[in-house]
């Protein structure tokens, strides 16, 4: 069986399946695969350059104590392998991370809850799979993670910041470790909701004004959990005090101000607003990624104009899931950003606008030079009777 696990608890006698890290061109990582670890020297070289590895327990050591189990699966979801894929193909990928990520967010927020103090490996470890994702292709998980029911929000929600802030600073061009911070700060902004009675948190209607002032407390709440995790950087600790600032000083704890709020408590903002309003909540419908855009866009002194343009192309001016209508008359779904232009995504087409008949879907490239065809507006699933619109771009992924 194939088990994927933390480095620190690999020893000599476990089988080495695979190294979970980026393919470079050095002789050390083909040698030690597909055999028995039996080195020491060795050994310590792999705990120093990597954070995981695939051992198989059929053909060497198995652990002898509970060990930190990352993963059971196949040589096919090794989630480290940064090589480029389709939207269909890392859909799959994304729907198990999904998972596995809900999993962990679930038992990091109950530590935090108890007062226990949360593991920081097993947050880097999250953050770098979401990371390689996202590298993957920036769209598959970002979308997916949207797709999360109401009982599952808080978890999933942590997810899906992690992985927008993930994709935001790979857009902005920020360095692989600030990537990797702002990936860490989206996992943990949230964190302080623990400590908010349930009553409050899982409440299936809107918060009273009382209630929404208890609600306010979770930025501070979640400062003091992180405040006990010594590895926890001072820029993840902002964003989890910070992010419901905003530019114009209306936002909260404190009433910042433009660039008094960090860089990524600013682009912290951002995520989590998006991530909020376009997820069903007991009490309301998401958005669709369409309506969220235009929306945020017109609320004047809420988020940085700079960061949000960024934000844009990150998400597309036609994201995933939009639906939208054509001028040959056809109404679909987009289901993956165009390569090169915002503009030309490839669209799900279903049904004639004018007749109101669905046909066979097709799926046409917009971006594709022999295509004449363009969006010419978005369109709600309400207005046209439209149901499981999510299950034509994600496919089994949605269910």
């Amino acid at each position: 069986m194939l088990r994927k696990i933390a480095v620190s608890d690999l020893t000599l006698g476990m089988y080495i399946h695979e190294f979970c890290r980026p393919r470079v061109h050095d002789p050390f990582w083909t040698q030690h695969v597909e055999r028995e670890l039996r080195d020491e020297a060795v050994l310590h070289r792999i705990q120093e350059s990597t954070r995981e590895v695939w051992i198989d327990t059929r053909r060497g050591k198995s652990p002898t104590v509970q060990v930190h189990i990352l993963a059971v699966a196949s040589r096919s979801v090794c989630d480290t392998d940064t090589t480029p894929a389709s939207m269909e193909k890392e859909l799959a990928r994304a729907r198990l991370i999904c998972g596995r990520a809900k999993d962990a967010v679930m038992k990091m927020f109950t530590d935090a809850r108890m007062g226990r103090a949360m593991n920081a490996q097993d947050v880097d470890l999250l953050v770098e799979e979401i990371s390689t994702s996202v590298m993957r292709h920036p769209h598959a998980l970002i979308s997916l993670s949207r797709l999360k029911t109401s009982d599952e929000y808080t978890y999933m929600h942590s997810v899906a910041v992690c992985a927008l802030m993930v994709a935001l600073a790979q857009r902005m061009d920020l360095s692989e470790e600030q990537v990797r911070e702002a990936g860490v700060a989206g996992l943990m902004h949230d964190v302080g909701k623990m400590k908010i009675a349930p009553a409050i948190l899982n409440k299936a209607d809107r918060l009273t004004y009382d209630e929404y002032e208890v609600m306010k407390h979770h930025p501070q709440a979640g400062l003091e959990i992180l405040q006990n995790c010594q590895q926890v950087t001072h820029a993840v600790r902002d964003v989890c005090l910070h992010h419901h600032e905003k530019v114009d000083g209306s936002g909260y704890p404190h009433g910042l101000k433009g660039e008094e709020i960090s860089l990524f408590a600013r682009m912290g903002a951002i995520c989590d607003v998006y991530d909020a309003v376009t997820s069903d909540r007991p009490y309301k419908r998401g958005w669709n990624a369409a309506q969220s855009i235009r929306e945020m866009a017109s609320w004047k002194g809420h988020f940085d104009e700079t960061i949000f343009q960024h934000f844009v192309k990150t998400v597309g001016i036609y994201p995933v899931g939009a639906l939208v209508r054509l001028k040959s008359e056809r109404l679909g779904v987009v289901v993956e950003q165009g390569e090169k232009s915002l503009l030309h995504p490839k669209v799900k087409v279903f049904l004639s606008t004018r007749t109101r008949i669905a046909f066979e879907p097709e799926i046409i490239d917009l971006a594709s030079s022999d295509e004449q065809d363009a969006i010419v507006k978005f369109e709600l699933a309400k207005d046209w009777g439209v149901q499981g619109v999510e299950t034509m771009w994600a496919g089994a992924a949605a269910l």
